[in-house]
C-alpha cells in the first residue's frame, strides 16, 4: 500500500515489556498510556495526511476508543462536543483465528518479550468489536495472501 507501518509493541514502556517477558498479564493502567502515545503516533499521521497501519492488540472496546478519540476517551463515553479534536478515521481489522492456530504462530516466533503462556490472558481480555465500531473480521484460517487480500479489498472499496 505504500503506507508507513507501526508495530505497536515497539512502543510498550520498558516495566511494560518486563512484565510480560516474567508472564504477568497487563492491566489497563499498564495500557494506557501506551493506547495514548499510539493515538498520538496516527493523529501525527492523519494531521500529515499520511495513511498508516498499526498492527496492535487493541483488545477493549475502551482501548480502540483510545486509539480513535486520544486520552478523552478515558474520562467520557459521551460523543465528542463542539471544538473538539475530530476523532480519527481507524478500519479495525479484527484477526479471529481458534487458540491453538494462534498459539502455534506464537511458538515459532523469535526474539519476542510477550511469551505464549501470555495468550490465554488476552483472549481471556478480548472484547470483540462490535457495531457502531469500524471493523472487518477477518479469518486467520485463511492464507497469509487471501487475509491481505480482503483487507485491500476493505480500504479500496472505502
Amino acid at each position: 500500500l505504500g503506507w508507513k507501518f507501526y508495530d505497536a509493541d515497539d512502543y510498550h514502556s520498558p516495566e511494560n515489556k518486563k512484565k510480560m517477558a516474567e508472564g504477568i498479564p497487563l492491566s489497563d493502567e499498564d495500557r494506557i498510556p501506551w493506547l495514548c502515545a499510539l493515538h498520538d503516533i496516527l493523529r501525527r499521521e492523519d494531521s500529515s495526511r499520511q495513511d498508516a497501519i498499526l498492527a496492535c492488540s487493541a483488545l477493549k472496546k475502551m482501548y480502540r476508543r483510545i486509539l480513535v478519540n486520544g486520552p478523552s476517551a478515558i474520562e467520557s463515553n459521551q460523543p465528542e462536543q463542539p471544538g473538539e479534536k475530530v476523532a480519527l478515521q481507524i478500519l479495525f481489522v479484527h484477526l479471529h483465528g481458534p487458540i491453538d492456530v494462534i498459539a502455534g504462530r506464537l511458538e515459532k516466533r523469535r526474539g519476542h518479550f510477550m511469551p505464549p503462556e501470555l495468550l490465554k490472558s488476552q483472549f481471556d481480555t478480548l472484547e470483540p468489536p462490535s457495531a457502531p465500531e469500524n471493523f472487518i473480521t477477518v479469518s486467520l484460517e485463511k492464507s497469509l495472501p487471501e487475509i491481505v487480500l480482503e483487507i485491500e479489498r476493505t480500504i479500496f472499496q472505502g
